[in-house]
């Protein structure tokens, strides 16, 4: 199990993704430069605005540091930005971004910020039947290649994924009391 995490720290919620970190029995460190990525066993992309944060990765040169470790095999998680930074293919927009995860996303696309809600969502994950989820200005996953496997769907959505050992989220399980994403992406 991955002990030491590193969470963007350049923009978004990246302390609530630390607290949860720490819930589920792991260490974690703030990344902001390429010494930080190199340290981290894991890593952690949490939500904020994902143009920005692409963009921000490209200009401190930390995107192709990012993109070594994972091909190399690191674990990564991106929460809602996050995620968009992880997608192959972002819909009507060029951006800045990781793009190893066999998915197509459309950014906002569950509505503004005034449509923010919580809902339970089922999960296909052993010993974790459902989860809580927090979609505030949440991506919406169009569609998921052959190597990506749904783990949660809300409304017949897909919410969340894996392949290998990248998990994306559209939601943000930081902001809830338990840790049981951040627990399973540790067993990554």
């Amino acid at each position: 199990m991955v002990q030491r995490v590193g969470v963007l720290a350049i923009q978004g919620d990246y302390a609530a993704h630390g607290a949860a970190l720490e819930r589920a029995g792991a260490q974690w460190h703030e990344v902001r430069t390429l010494e930080d990525i190199r340290s981290a066993e894991a890593l952690v992309l949490p939500g904020g605005e994902s143009t920005v944060i692409g963009g921000l990765l490209a200009r401190f040169g930390l995107l192709d540091a990012l993109v070594e470790r994972v091909r190399g095999g690191m674990p990564i998680f991106g929460t809602c930005a996050g995620l968009i930074l992880l997608a192959k293919t972002v819909e009507g927009r060029e951006q800045p971004g990781i793009r190893l995860l066999d998915i197509a996303v459309q950014r906002n696309a569950w509505g503004r910020q005034v449509d923010s809600f919580r809902a339970p969502v089922p999960t296909v994950i052993p010993g974790l039947p459902e989860i809580e989820a927090v979609f505030i200005r949440a991506p919406r996953i169009l569609s998921v290649g052959p190597g990506v496997e749904v783990l949660a769907s809300y409304r017949g959505e897909s919410v969340l994924v894996r392949q290998g050992r990248i998990l994306g989220c559209t939601f943000h399980p930081e902001l809830v009391a338990g840790a049981a994403i951040h627990q399973y992406f540790l067993g990554l």
